[in-house]
């Protein structure tokens, strides 16, 4: 875990504080307004004719809120309070079942379809988490059920743009008026070890003058070591799409626990 260096009004406690931070996770969404990304979920969960899905790394709740909203069971979960806490205030939040944790948390649920979308899957950078994480998923589906995650293309290597002049923003919060308060953030990377890249959000708050930072690792894993791990963890890869908003930058997986209710019958 890394920190800034105390001081008044700096948060010291960094790591993925964008999600576990109450003040940043409350701005989550207002930094990313565009969730056009999670279309092409929406539009899977209707090819796969899905009536309840799993949504591990909810967050702030966008993706389950919009399935629930097309009368699909959903279970949202998440290990950051502060982002359940947010999605908890939304409207139509009664019609997800919210859990506080990890995918192991879960109890079975003969889903039809398990989703991590945006950074989840790369969040997880520790190799025996991630493996549990394909399990527990796999446990979670019904035989047939899909597993639908994203991966950024390693070749791409994103982060060469993630740095103050290209990410740096100021944002008028809402709720102020047309004068109110902005918030000023920025990006830096901050190590690159093989697969794993460390970077941080900055963030500075206009009305009080408060600096927080977020600091978070991402895995860059290759699509080959990922097909390995699915079909590891008992998958059928049935096909790896490419991201409709982002071509040729990220991969799309499409895996299934196989079983009767599949297109093969294999245990």
């Amino acid at each position: 875990m890394r920190h800034t260096s105390p001081s008044p009004g700096t948060d010291t406690d960094t790591t993925d504080a964008e999600y576990t931070h109450p003040r940043l996770a409350a701005l989550y969404d207002v930094l990313d307004p565009d969730r056009s990304d999670l279309d092409a979920y929406v539009a899977m969960a209707e090819e796969f004719g899905a009536r309840r899905v799993l949504d591990i790394g909810c967050g702030t709740g966008v993706l389950a809120l919009k399935l629930a909203g097309r009368g699909i069971d959903v279970v949202g979960v998440d290990p950051a309070a502060a982002s359940l806490d947010v999605a908890r205030a939304k409207p139509g939040v009664e019609r997800v079942r919210w859990i506080h944790g990890d995918a192991s948390s879960v109890p079975p649920l003969g889903a039809d379809l398990v989703t991590m979308t945006a950074n989840v899957a790369q969040q997880i950078t520790d190799p025996d988490a991630w493996r549990n994480t394909l399990r527990t998923a796999r446990g979670a589906l019904r035989p047939g059920g899909h597993l639908v995650f994203e991966t950024r293309v390693p070749a791409r290597r994103a982060w060469e743009n993630w740095n103050p002049e290209a990410s740096h923003r100021v944002t008028r919060l809402p709720g102020r008026g047309a004068t109110g308060s902005t918030v000023e953030t920025w990006v830096d990377v901050t190590a690159v070890d093989g697969p794993l890249v460390s970077f941080r959000w900055t963030y500075v708050f206009e009305a009080d003058g408060q600096v927080l930072t977020s600091d978070s690792t991402l895995r860059f894993r290759e699509r080959a070591e990922i097909e390995a791990d699915l079909v590891a963890q008992g998958y059928v890869v049935d096909e790896i799409r490419d991201a409709p908003d982002r071509p040729g930058r990220e991969f799309v997986f499409v895996a299934r626990r196989p079983g009767s209710q599949g297109r093969d019958v294999s245990a």
